[in-house]
This record gives C-alpha cells, structure tokens and sequence, in this order.
C-alpha cells in the first residue's frame, strides 16, 4: 500500500492529461477500424504478439525465434496492408484543420437538392435503372471527377434521370455532385477489395463501397437487377431504403457540411 501511494503521488495532472489523450486516440483508431479488415490483422498480431511472449517465457527457443523473426517481416509490411486505414486517418485530419474547402449551401438549397435527389432515385428505382450518385463532401473528388465527362450543370430530377437512361452516352459510371451541382458523369470508382461481400452485390455496389472505404463522400446506389436504393458511407453500406428514408440519412450530412460549427464538430466526432 505505501508503494502505490508513492506512485500515486508522483503522478501530476500532465500526466494524467497525456494519458487521457492517448486513451481517445486509441479508442478513435479502434473505432475507425472496428468493422474493416483491419481489424481481423490486428487481432492476428496480437495472438502472435503473445504466442512470442509465452515461447519466450517457456524457453521454446526455436519457436520463439521463428516467431520473432515473422513479427519483423509482419512489422515491415504494415504500412502497405493498412494502407487504406492509414489514408482514411490521414484524409480525416486534413479536414479536421485548415484544409477545408467546403460548399455553402442554405437550409433552403439543402432541402431542394434532397428533393431533386430522391425524386430522381424514386424514379430510377420503380423502373429498374442502375444509378450510381456520389455526393462529395470534405474528401475532394477531383481525381475521379477527372475520370469522366464534365458537366458542371445544377442538380435537377430530370437532368439525373437523364444521365443514367440506358445506351446513353453517360449512363455508365458514377456521377459526382459538388453542392448543388453536377460537376461529372460517367466517373470511374475504386472497387472494394473486402471479399466477405454478397456475391449478389454487384459492380455499382462494390465501386461505392470501395469509394466510401477511402473517403468521406455519400454515394447513392440503385440496383439495376432489383431496384434497391441503397446508401454507402464510411465503408459501409445501408440497403433496402426509400426516397423519404434516403433523405433522412443524407439531411445530416449537408448539415454538416453548410455551417462552419457543424464542420467542427463533425471534425471532433471523426478524428
């Protein structure tokens, strides 16, 4: 007992500061890769950081050794197997500071592009017509907005419709909004290397998935084989949605994305 309160006592409130710091970080790191893949390669670190610690203690010197000399090689490669977490971390701290550069858009213009947006994807999904809409947010998308044909026209109902009318000339790929407006249709996307997917998950599901695991953009999926509206983000996708339903998971988002307040805290609540 007097040795832990010697301990105690030595410890000041920097101390504790520093520690409660390493804590959020910790626990933010956790939860950015908590349902990725990451996390199954953490989890095989771990057992293998133990299984050296215990050969170790037991003199199993040929194990041991084997296993100390994989952990190195491990070590080495875990830049190149967590580059897409490293990269997301990355993306999420450069919007969390002076890199913003954000679309203004008043509750007014917010409320007629959700409109214009699940009117068109009501549309696409009652006749069948595979649609694949990205809406940027702090994570600019230009490198994949130069991958298709420039638009730069105001988002409207028809004009969405329009582009993704089959044997037209930009029916294929993915359109990317910026604001209110159309900035490319027909972009290419990164697809998903996750292979625990649906095999029912077709190319337009994979393509947003994959764009949601390396940025922060929405992006809208109708399936052309069954007519689900569907919702990626964060590596994550949300099926089985509705117009009204759809409006109601983006609404936040522009939120968001309009009030210099609301990009702190959504900086806080993703770092």
């Amino acid at each position: 007992m007097p040795q832990i309160n010697a301990i105690i006592s030595t410890i000041s409130l920097l101390d504790i500061f520093d520690m409660v710091i390493v804590a959020f970080v910790l626990y933010k790191l956790y939860v950015m890769i908590k349902d990725t893949r990451a996390l199954a390669l953490l989890k095989g670190l771990i057992v293998m950081l133990i299984a050296t610690v215990i050969s170790k203690w037991l003199g199993l010197n040929v194990i041991y050794w084997l296993l100390q000399k994989t952990m190195t090689v491990v070590l080495v490669a875990l830049p190149v197997v967590f580059q897409p977490e490293l990269r997301r971390a990355l993306e999420q701290l450069g919007r969390g500071g002076l890199f913003k550069k954000s679309v203004f858009l008043n509750e007014e213009e917010q409320e007629n592009l959700l409109d214009e947006l699940a009117k068109a994807v009501a549309v696409l999904a009652k006749n069948k017509i595979g649609a694949l809409i990205v809406l940027e947010r702090e994570t600019g998308l230009n490198d994949y907005i130069e991958t298709g044909i420039k638009v730069d026209g105001l988002v409207s109902n028809e004009f969405l419709i329009n582009i993704f009318i089959p044997n037209t000339p930009l029916h294929d790929g993915a359109v990317i909004l910026r604001g209110n407006r159309i900035m490319a249709a027909g972009c290419l996307l990164p697809l998903t290397e996750d292979r625990s997917l649906k095999k029912e998950l077709g190319t337009r599901h994979r393509a947003a998935i994959g764009l949601a695991e390396q940025t922060d953009a929405a992006i809208v999926v109708v399936s052309e084989e069954t007519g689900i509206i569907s919702l990626a983000r964060s590596g994550r996708l949300v099926r089985d949605l509705d117009a009204n339903l759809l409006k109601d998971k983006l609404r936040p988002l522009f939120a968001n994305k309009a009030h210099p307040l609301g990009n702190i805290l959504n900086w806080r609540q993703h770092l």
